[in-house]
């Protein structure tokens, strides 16, 4: 098979084919990471070295804009309070809007300040037709939830006052349908949502509860991305076998990170959804990553290539992303293993 580029591998998966070797991508690398692999380089020529198939950029790192109030602690462009450790993304503390009063007179940011979209410029200059560009977007569920009501709020809201989580995910999804719309013009090839819908042991709302106020606005999102011809794909961790179905039918072409923290196995989502939607992971970022052996690593990206690899459709990525506690060995060790056993035909499997 004719080598591929990574764009070429990435939009060859994505349509459930074979493409010459699985794609991979990460949303995000953190520093301590790159630093371990390639000292001193910028985060694009990171990229280079590592040869991603794709080249992400995320929206709360690269272009949302903060407020500093203390050395912890920023107020996000949505006007919530996050605490900020080493990670690249901050942890919620206090939203933005604690009464309707405060929603009466709420100014979202605006789409179309140019500071939104530097990066995205910069990754399409340098990385546009040989990798894939990705244009990432929060969940509208978790910036509605996180920076603007507030998880007991938000929750509540869905028996007590539904009309109020009409207007806060109308707002911020009117803001991600024109961001979106600004970044495929500006070259991007695929569109990630990342948020989660579930949590260990199941979804954070019933099923009922996510298919009235949850999933529509990424079903809208996903509409759209479709009538620009772009691929749209949903990140959300936990246990998601009860959601499954919904996020197919909003409009998903892939979905991450088959979440084995959450009890979801590769070889399962395969076989229910393999001939539906592409599926991405699931090398485990909280145990193997961290604290496996390069031959644990080694057997675990194996396995995740031989379990949903055969037939095309499988990005093989981590369960979360490169956060600062993964080893840059192990990190290296998962790109060689997909690189080795990663080459189409996968005979190897039926071996």
């Amino acid at each position: 098979m004719t080598q591929m580029t990574g764009l070429e591998r990435m939009m060859t998966t994505l349509q459930l084919k074979e493409p010459d070797i699985v794609p991979h991508f990460e949303t995000s690398h953190h520093k301590l990471v790159r630093e371990g692999i390639l000292p001193g380089a910028s985060y694009e020529d990171f990229l280079e070295y590592i040869d991603v198939d794709a080249v992400a950029v995320v929206d709360k790192i690269s272009t949302w804009k903060y407020e500093p109030i203390d050395s912890k602690t920023k107020r996000d462009q949505w006007g919530g309070i996050s605490l900020f450790t080493r990670e690249d993304i901050g942890h919620p503390l206090k939203p933005a809007i604690e009464s309707e009063h405060d929603l009466d007179h709420y100014v979202p940011p605006n789409p179309d300040d140019d500071y939104h979209y530097e990066v995205m410029k910069e990754r399409v200059a340098r990385f546009k037709g040989r990798k894939a560009i990705i244009a990432h977007m929060t969940d509208v569920f978790d910036v509605a939830k996180e920076s603007l009501l507030g998880d007991v709020k938000y929750f509540t809201s869905m028996k007590r006052n539904p009309d109020l989580l009409d207007r806060v995910n109308e707002i911020v999804l009117t803001y991600y349908l024109r961001y979106i719309g600004n970044c495929i013009d500006l070259g991007a090839d695929l569109v990630f949502v990342t948020g989660d819908w579930a949590m260990t042991n199941g979804p954070m709302a019933s099923v009922e509860m996510t298919k009235r106020f949850i999933a529509p606005p990424f079903a809208r999102i996903a509409e759209y991305c479709h009538s620009r011809g772009i691929p749209c794909m949903k990140h959300s961790d936990g246990n998601i076998w009860p959601l499954f179905d919904t996020i197919v039918e909003a409009g998903a072409d892939a979905v991450h990170p088959i979440d084995p923290m959450g009890g979801m196995d590769m070889a399962e989502a395969k076989a229910k959804y393999g001939k539906k939607v592409c599926l991405m992971g699931n090398v485990s970022c909280a145990f193997s990553l961290v604290t496996g052996t390069p031959d644990e690593v080694r057997a675990e990206t194996k396995e995740v290539i031989r379990k949903g690899g055969k037939g095309g459709g499988l990005i093989c990525m981590s369960s979360n992303s490169i956060h600062s506690g993964v080893k840059p060995q192990n990190y290296q060790v998962m790109l060689e293993t997909i690189r080795e056993w990663g080459k189409y035909p996968l005979t190897w499997i039926d071996e």
